[in-house]
């Protein structure tokens, strides 16, 4: 059985985490993410899929262009547990680097995670 975390260390681990905050309706965490465009987005998306797939624990999201929103809880423990806090920590080591493999620093207001446009080039030319 899998361990649902106490008020205490629910508090000591939300503490390590930058940008995640209690949900209001249930034992979750949440956060937003906001990206430079839908492609970018994807990809942050496609990543998390492969580590949660990988942990077999999956997050509820939802997705509109740039903008990413995820709930983290265990179904089976009714809650918040390590693994919550696992997937948590692997999404913030990728969201510290865009998908272009260019540093991005984010500033986070209310929540949400806005990453600065940089000049990039691909196969187009710069955008």
């Amino acid at each position: 059985m899998i361990h649902k975390l106490s008020s205490e260390e629910r508090t000591a681990e939300l503490a390590r985490l930058h940008g995640w905050q209690p949900a209001t309706d249930r034992d979750a965490i949440q956060r937003q993410f906001e990206f430079a465009d839908f492609n970018e987005a994807f990809g942050f998306m496609t990543r998390v899929a492969i580590k949660a797939q990988e942990m077999d624990h999956h997050p509820e999201w939802f997705n509109v262009y740039n903008k990413v929103q995820i709930t983290l809880s265990t179904h089976e423990a009714n809650g918040l547990t390590k693994r919550d806090i696992e997937l948590a920590h692997f999404i913030e080591t990728i969201t510290a680097h865009t998908q272009r493999g260019q540093y991005a620093e984010f500033v986070v207001l209310k929540g949400l995670c806005r990453q600065p446009r940089t000049k990039t080039f691909s196969s187009t030319g710069y955008f």
